[in-house]
């Protein structure tokens, strides 16, 4: 970490930040001239910095605040390392850090370190998941009362109609996007395909499989932070809400996974022996724990107007081969890329919350070798199925209730998610639709 400031003599300001429960960016600025103290010695702020509410509020009555005396974590530099902030007017790094207790153990309450709790479980029984996400997000205009897409940079014109796999929406955005595909390069985040996608000024972005979910995970909240800062420093705004226009589709946060063995060999192969039980038993985990994990995949208000039926968003539980109807879908191609598709979750989730929940779920179901139900054909929305949580409240009430999610996450993770989710859906209600659109735009 240290040669990187040697390579970079440019650099004139570090952050050093870590991920709240809610995947916002928390941490601090510091001097260059003491970056090695942070690089050696980490840097400290309350443990219950991670565990703030979407207005950066501290939880009512939390027991890391006055019950505790608000004590301090060590937060350690993780394997990252540096990245470049190019959206900064100055040459600035940022520093991703996770916390820790004193005495070194891991902070339970990070959820950086409940993804690697998990990953933790796949190394102990000799297995790697492999893993790659599809980020969306909208590109918006937020000038004014209304939300509106920007005005193309080539032509001036706003176009708000649906602009499917568009090429011209690539071309009229251009600028915008050879400055986001840099910054990935420069933060070694494996940005592939951009489409233009349903919505207008609306875009998906894949990012590569690789075999390091913790790197998945940080390239995801990485590339969140970097496509909202060069937004703005291109004279408009980039949205991750779930639904921001109520008439046109919202935002998801697919991943594709699958699991490799000891010998490198992905398990899910159907074409080994085994490969389809496995398969199947990873389906069957991840649909017993999906009530469950909902809180993860849709976690703020605005979450469910994307969960409707007809909506490009699954409503029921249900798995299929190649159906982008259902919640999970297993793609064909080669045998021995064999993979499943989660389909549930939105663009607004923390995804070091959300790969650590469908992993988890994975696994449980392998180690259960549990028998996933049929898979169905045809619209999904059609079928008599049973239904994900339709609401926040009661997606809070799932969490709480799952058995899956006590496999997956320790006590005070669960703890420390359900304060927040219950305050947040307590003074949600006294927010207008219009200020929970405006707090959720700069947020997730």
């Amino acid at each position: 970490m240290e040669a990187y400031l040697h390579d970079n003599p440019q650099i004139k300001s570090i952050r050093v930040a870590a991920a709240d429960l809610n995947g916002q960016p928390r941490g601090k600025r510091i001097a260059r001239r003491y970056a090695d103290k942070a690089i050696a010695e980490g840097t400290r702020f309350p443990y219950s910095v991670l565990n703030l509410d979407i207005w950066g509020e501290d939880i009512d009555d939390s027991p890391l605040v006055f019950e505790a005396g608000d004590p301090d974590g060590i937060l350690m530099p993780t394997e990252r390392g540096f990245v470049p902030m190019p959206w900064l007017d100055a040459p600035t790094a940022l520093l991703p850090i996770w916390m820790f207790h004193h005495d070194g153990r891991p902070y339970d309450g990070d959820p950086r370190q409940a993804l690697a709790r998990v990953v933790a479980r796949y190394g102990e029984r000799g297995l790697t998941p492999v893993v790659a996400t599809e980020m969306e997000f909208y590109l918006i205009d937020d000038r004014g009362r209304e939300l509106r897409v920007p005005p193309s940079p080539r032509s001036g014109k706003r176009r708000h109609q649906a602009e499917i796999l568009a090429m011209r929406q690539l071309d009229a955005w251009d600028n915008f996007f050879t400055a986001l595909y840099d910054a990935c390069e420069a933060m070694d985040i494996p940005a592939d395909t951009t489409i233009s996608e349903a919505g207008p000024g609306q875009f998906e972005i894949n990012l590569m499989h690789q075999a390091d979910a913790l790197k998945a995970a940080d390239d995801a909240w990485l590339f969140k932070i970097a496509v909202k800062g060069l937004a703005r420093q291109h004279g408009f705004a980039a949205s991750f809400m779930a639904k921001p226009y109520p008439d046109y589709s919202g935002n998801g946060l697919h991943t594709h996974f699958s699991v490799l063995d000891a010998g490198g060999n992905n398990i899910f192969d159907d074409r080994r022996a085994g490969g389809a039980a496995r398969l199947g038993h990873a389906i069957a985990g991840c649909i017993a724990a999906m009530p469950g994990s909902m809180l993860v995949f849709a976690p703020h208000a605005g979450s469910y107007d994307r969960l409707v039926p007809g909506a490009h968003a699954p409503t029921g539980i249900a798995w299929a081969h190649e159906n982008r109807t259902t919640a999970l879908r297993v793609p064909s191609g080669s045998p021995a890329a064999r993979r499943i598709e989660h389909r549930v979750a939105g663009g607004d989730i923390n995804p070091y919350l959300f790969l650590a929940a469908v992993l988890g779920a994975a696994l449980n179901g392998m180690e259960d070798e549990a028998t996933p139900p049929a898979p169905i054909t045809g619209n999904a929305y059609d079928k008599d199925l049973a239904q994900l949580p339709a609401s926040w409240a009661e997606a809070i009430e799932a969490f709480d209730q799952s058995p899956e999610i006590v496999r997956i996450f320790a006590p005070e993770i669960r703890r420390n998610f359900l304060a927040t989710k219950r305050q947040e859906l307590r003074y949600m209600g006294e927010l207008s639709k219009d200020e929970q659109q405006d707090l959720y735009l700069d947020t997730v």
